[in-house]
C-alpha cells in the first residue's frame, strides 16, 4: 500500500505518540573530542557534533540516517530526531578527527521544517544543498583539505551524492546504506520519492571514488540487494561490498571496528 502524506489530519495523534518516545541525548556522546554545535544554512539549521578547535587536513564526517521519520508504517512523525544512532556512537568512538551531521529537522526544528523534509522529499535538492553547505562550514572552520564520509541508512545516499557534488571527498563508507533510493522504493513497492537526488546522477564522478558498503545479511529495511544493484549500475574500480550478520541498526559494531580504517581495495586500471 502506498504511503499518503496527509499530515494535518493525524498531527494531534502523532504528538501523543512522539511524546511517549525517548529521543537520543547528544550529551551521551559529548566528550573533549566531540561537542554539540549548530550549523546554519540558507534553509535549515543542522545539528552537528564537532571536534575541538584546530586544523584537520582529513576529517571523517558521519551522516545520520533517516531518523524517526515515521510514527507508524503509514503516518509521518512530527519530529524526525533519531531514537538511536549508530553514527553518533561511531563518531564518539572514533580516534581520528571526526564530526557528525544530523539531517535537516533532526534535533533542530525551524520554520523551514515540514514533513516532506524527512519523508518523500528527504533526498530533494534543498536538503542536499543544506548538507553540502554544512560540509563547506566544517571545511572553513577547521581548514579541511579532504573529507571521508560515512553514512547510515538514508545517510548513505546523502554521502554519495555529496561525494558526487564535491571535489574534496576522497572516500565514502556506508553502513546499511540506502545507496539507490529509486531501486529501494521499487523493491518495497512504495510511493516514489519527490524529486530525489541520488547517486545515479553522479555515476561518472563516483566510478573511481574509493567506497565500501557494509550490508547486513538480516537487514529487511535496506537489504544487500540495494548495494548490489548500485554496484552493477556503477561499474566502479574501487568498490567493496562487505557483508556481516546484522539487521538494519544492530550488529554492525565488529564490522565497523574492522573496516573503519582498513584501506579499500581498488582494481588496477
Amino acid at each position: 500500500m502506498k504511503r499518503t502524506l496527509v499530515f494535518a489530519a493525524v498531527a494531534a495523534g502523532l504528538l501523543q505518540l512522539i511524546g511517549c518516545a525517548s529521543q537520543i541525548s547528544l550529551q551521551q556522546f559529548t566528550s573533549p573530542s566531540l561537542a554539540p554545535a549548530t550549523l546554519k544554512t540558507t534553509q535549515y539549521t543542522l545539528q552537528a557534533m564537532i571536534p575541538p578547535p584546530g586544523t584537520y587536513r582529513h576529517l571523517r564526517v558521519y551522516i545520520e540516517g533517516d531518523g524517526h521519520a515515521w510514527a507508524t508504517s503509514s503516518q509521518p512523525s512530527t519530529d524526525p530526531t533519531p531514537r538511536t544512532s549508530l553514527m553518533l556512537k561511531y563518531a564518539s568512538e572514533d580516534r581520528t578527527p571526526a564530526a557528525y551531521l544530523a539531517r535537516p529537522c533532526q534535533f533542530v526544528m525551524t520554520s523551514s521544517c515540514n514533513v516532506g523534509a524527512w519523508t518523500d522529499r528527504r533526498f530533494a535538492r534543498p536538503v542536499m544543498e543544506a548538507m553540502n553547505a554544512s560540509l563547506d562550514s566544517l571545511k572553513s572552520r577547521f581548514g579541511v583539505d579532504e573529507f571521508e564520509l560515512v553514512g547510515h541508512s538514508g545517510g548513505g545516499d546523502v554521502a554519495l551524492v555529496l561525494a558526487g557534488m564535491r571535489r574534496d571527498v576522497v572516500q565514502v563508507q556506508t553502513i546499511a546504506g540506502n545507496v539507490d533510493p529509486v531501486f529501494w522504493t521499487q523493491l518495497h513497492k512504495l510511493s516514489p520519492l519527490s524529486d530525489p537526488i541520488t547517486p545515479r546522477q553522479y555515476l561518472d564522478r563516483l566510478r573511481n571514488l574509493p567506497q565500501r558498503h557494509i550490508v547486513g545479511t538480516d537487514d529487511a529495511v535496506v537489504p544487500p540487494a540495494i548495494a548490489q544493484e548500485y554496484a552493477k549500475q556503477l561499474g566502479a574500480t574501487c568498490l567493496e561490498i562487505a557483508s556481516t550478520t546484522a539487521t538494519h541498526s544492530t550488529g554492525f559494531d565488529d564490522a565497523w571496528h574492522h573496516y573503519s580504517n582498513t584501506p579499500i581495495a581498488c582494481k588496477s586500471q
